[in-house]
C-alpha cells in the first residue's frame, strides 16, 4: 500500500501546529472565516480557491506552493 501524500488540509494544520497558532488566530490573520480553516482542515473543502490560499499563505509567510505541495 502506497503512503499517503500530504494534502493541503495537512499542510495548513502542519503550519498552523508549527507556528503554535489555533484556527481562529490564523482565520483574523488571513482575513477569511473561521468556518473556512475548519472546512479547509478537515478536508470538507478540499480544492479551496487560489485567492482563499494565498489569503493564508501570506500572513504565516510560506508560498503558495508550500500549502499544495505533496
Amino acid at each position: 500500500m502506497a503512503k499517503e501524500l500530504p494534502t493541503i488540509d495537512a499542510n495548513i494544520k502542519k503550519i498552523r501546529d508549527k507556528l503554535d497558532i489555533l484556527q481562529d488566530k490564523l482565520s483574523k490573520m488571513a482575513e477569511v472565516t473561521l468556518h473556512t480553516i475548519a472546512k479547509i482542515e478537515t478536508g470538507s473543502t478540499p480544492d479551496p480557491h487560489i485567492e482563499t490560499l494565498r489569503k493564508i499563505a501570506n500572513p504565516v509567510g510560506v508560498g503558495f506552493d508550500d500549502l499544495i505541495k505533496k
